[in-house]
């Protein structure tokens, strides 16, 4: 692929066609499809925008989607959607590859069908969208690469927290979670159990409250579902070079 024909007029009207969406300022276009190896001026300003209005109209849309489902779930289902391996398949279905602007160094090494590239263009395209036409045309685009895969998502949410913990962690190797009573207070007909869920090889550890012990370890455990989703967000975001997060903790009631 060369850079004249990344870059040409028919590849990004064809593109343009793809995403439903003309661009009135088609430099932005050109800027989101222009890794940093190719020139200073770059898409990562795009794709901080992009990421951004992704993940909150994702969010949104399951929001809205999914009644039912509480907010850790809820953090899955969207850290699913937007996390680096699915945005490369749906740039992939845009064939972002043929439009990307690369210096010779990543095409000669296959940069055009990196997962990573392909991911931040496509977010970096969302930023475009939004700065070229604003928040609107960036949910049709939403609707129209995302709801397919939206759908379907609540069998697997939608089990007791502690399970979904449990088969995450056992899924990516790691040991099970723990539970400890921390403390117990009220009266007997209003007993207050604090339960703390600690996944030590991750470095999460959560407290929650409830009228049960049980309540108290489905809540901490979905506590540790969100920090565990919020966490492949950034390892998504940040690459796979980045320090491991460690020594987290957080509280509910």
């Amino acid at each position: 692929m060369s850079e004249l024909t990344s870059g040409s007029s028919e590849n990004l009207q064809v593109l343009q066609s793809k995403l439903g969406y003309t661009f009135s300022r088609i430099d932005l276009l050109k800027l989101a499809l222009t890794h940093k190896s190719f020139s200073k001026t770059n898409n990562e300003r795009l794709e901080f925008v992009g990421d951004a209005v992704l993940g909150y109209l994702v969010g949104s849309r399951l929001f809205l989607l999914y009644p039912e489902v509480q907010e850790d779930a809820l953090s899955l289902m969207r850290a699913k959607l937007v996390r680096g391996k699915m945005l490369a398949e749906v740039a992939r279905g845009l064939d972002l590859s043929s439009c990307l602007r690369l210096g010779s160094g990543e095409l000669k090494t296959g940069g055009s069908e990196r997962a990573s590239i392909l991911a931040d263009a496509l977010e970096a395209i969302v930023g475009a969208v939004h700065e070229d036409g604003g928040i609107g045309p960036c949910s049709d685009l939403v609707d129209l690469l995302f709801t397919d895969l939206m759908q379907g998502l609540e069998a697997e949410v939608l089990k007791d927290p502690k399970t979904r913990l449990q088969e995450h962690l056992q899924a990516q190797g790691l040991d099970l979670p723990t539970y400890e009573v921390v403390d117990i207070c009220g009266a007997d007909h209003q007993r207050q159990f604090t339960v703390s869920c600690a996944v030590p090889m991750m470095g999460l550890q959560c407290t929650s409250q409830a009228l049960s012990r049980r309540a108290a370890e489905k809540a901490a455990a979905s506590e540790v579902l969100i920090l565990i989703a919020e966490k492949m967000q950034i390892a998504e975001s940040v690459g796979p070079d980045a320090a491991p997060i460690n020594d987290t903790n957080k509280s509910s009631k």
